[in-house]
């Protein structure tokens, strides 16, 4: 009796041991559960944003653009993000907000290539490619959205004309954060001309630059030849001010002021002639940017 009693108290040991032994890999195993650090958003979870409220104290500090917003019970958190890298809707926007004023309090010119997008800081710079053709191009982001289902970025109306996906409205982009922009649209020529996923033939030559026209020549408004290309240097609400750009112009060559009739009045486009051929074309726009125009833009046929 007293070796079978002996027996069964090893056997209860045995047990206990191994549902200890089993308990700490169970401790192992269960990661410890962290609290959010309290002055801290909730980490995102990796298939979704968080998109709840900030904490109490959450953005002091942060200027206006870099703070959380809401937008239809949806709040966003600005943030710079430099392996931003994403794949998904691009829209446009114009005529609705063209001279309005945009997020960080740049003027919206629908004719000039921007973005609009809900998180980046603004301004900056981002690399915008059509999935659907190959063209990209670099854009200064400046506004705020688009808030439109799952929409990625908000392209001004030039700079759907460059990628190729105005008239549908919608395409497949691929958006990569490249930096943060000058604070002043005009602190340096800006180099983010669009170009085909296969560059053109580069000219054997160009050719010199024509000479200045005569002033009779300056201030025409004249429709260019079928699939002539123009830069567009500038629009300006006020003529005068249209005219003395064209006079800076005149050695970039032949420079025209169209006007065009908007709802808020009538706009003046200053315009260079850039020939037939795309490559020779963004050299024009070179010349241009060169002369003080940072913002111009080559408009095709």
């Amino acid at each position: 009796m007293r070796r079978e009693h002996r027996s069964e108290i090893r056997a209860l040991k045995v047990l206990g041991l191994v549902a200890l032994g089993a308990a700490g890999l169970a401790a192992c195993a269960t990661p410890t559960p962290r609290l959010p650090i309290a002055k801290g958003v909730p980490k995102s979870t990796p298939d979704r944003e968080y998109h709840g409220p900030p904490p109490p104290g959450y953005g002091q500090g942060l200027r206006g653009t870099e703070k959380p917003y809401q937008i239809k019970g949806i709040w966003y958190y600005p943030k710079a993000d430099p392996n931003y890298d994403v794949v998904g809707t691009g829209s446009w926007y114009g005529e609705q907000f063209h001279n309005r004023r945009t997020a960080n309090g740049e003027v919206f010119d629908m004719d000039l290539p921007s973005a609009a997008h809900k998180t980046l800081p603004l301004p900056s710079i981002v690399e915008v490619t059509n999935l659907e053709n190959g063209r990209k191009m670099r854009l200064r982001v400046n506004d705020r959205g688009p808030f439109v289902g799952d929409r990625l970025i908000d392209l001004s109306k030039a700079a759907a004309d460059e990628l190729g996906y105005r008239g549908k409205g919608l395409a497949k982009v691929r958006v990569r954060y490249i930096g943060p922009a000058p604070k002043n649209a005009a602190d340096q020529p800006r180099r983010y001309a669009s170009a085909p996923a296969t560059p053109p033939p580069a000219a054997p030559y160009r050719p010199p630059v024509a000479p200045p026209p005569r002033e009779s020549e300056i201030f025409t408004v004249a429709a260019p030849p079928s699939g002539a290309y123009r830069v567009q240097a500038g629009s300006f609400a006020n003529r005068d001010n249209a005219e003395r750009a064209a006079e800076r112009l005149s050695g970039a060559g032949r420079v025209t002021v169209e006007p065009m009739e908007r709802a808020g009045g009538t706009l003046y486009r200053v315009l260079v002639s850039a020939g037939d051929d795309e490559g020779l074309a963004w050299g024009v726009r070179d010349r241009v940017a060169s002369l003080g125009f940072g913002d111009a833009t080559v408009l095709r046929p």
